[in-house]
């Protein structure tokens, strides 16, 4: 199945400045199956999305069909074909 990743600007640079991935993954694969597929791939991106124990990192919110993972099953969210993955890094200032 295919899952898209929308990339945010500030992380583009790890991703060749793509905006949009589009990952083939197997059904019913899970956020956390999708992003060892990316990081096979794009391993510095890997390194600003997940920490050394592969645990979503404190300060990047990542969306799946607008809803944060956080709030459904963090990486174990079963994603479908088509779904799309969001990635927000925190914006600190003021």
């Amino acid at each position: 199945m295919r899952v898209v990743v929308l990339v945010p600007g500030a992380l583009r640079s790890a991703v060749d400045g793509t905006a949009k991935l589009e990952v083939e993954v197997p059904d019913s694969a899970t956020l956390g199956a999708t992003l060892d597929a990316l990081a096979a791939r794009y391993p510095s991106l890997d390194r600003r999305l997940r920490d050394e124990r592969s645990a979503l990192r404190r300060y990047v919110n990542f969306y799946v069909d607008g809803e944060e993972c956080r709030r459904l099953a963090g990486t174990e969210t079963v994603l479908h074909d088509g779904c799309e993955v969001q990635v927000l890094p925190s914006v600190a200032g003021g």
